[in-house]
């Protein structure tokens, strides 16, 4: 499902960093503020704004990703647990075979057309969840979207 290396204990913690970057770029841009009020100097005020604007800009960007991938675990755990009620019988465990994207397409659906849905999913190998969605008769929606 992933092509991402095979996760262990040695490999298994991750840096961010842009994040340490970023704490660095605040400080310089109190630097660079400081050094414009002492010296007078409107080249290192907009240093300092520029510096500033930047790292506002690219913390804004992570905190997007960040709550994005939060839900996308979510919407894992949610449609895991739900599939696991709904499918009985061939389906049975179907659940934790499917990608991400197969269930984020899937979670429109209502539980009563789900089996039929996603074994068509599976039938019919549909990995997109635009895809998927165009397919959701009884559509359900989510309100409480990030």
């Amino acid at each position: 499902m992933s092509d991402r290396p095979h996760q262990n204990y040695r490999n298994h913690r991750s840096i961010d960093y842009i994040m340490n970057a970023l704490a660095l770029l605040y400080p310089a841009a109190a630097v660079l503020g400081f050094l414009g009020l002492a010296s007078h100097s409107a080249r290192w005020s907009a240093a300092a704004a520029i510096v500033l604007a930047v790292a506002t800009l690219i913390l804004a960007y992570k905190a997007r990703v960040y709550s994005l991938k939060v839900q996308d675990r979510i919407i894992r755990l949610e449609m895991r647990l739900r599939l696991a009620a709904l499918l009985k019988g061939d389906l049975e465990g179907k659940g934790e075979t499917l990608a991400l994207s197969q269930l984020i397409g899937l979670r429109f659906a209502s539980d009563a057309e789900m089996p039929d849905l996603v074994r068509r999913v599976t039938a019919e190998n549909i990995t997109r969840a635009d895809d998927i969605k165009k397919l959701v008769k009884d559509w359900q929606a989510d309100n409480v979207r990030i």
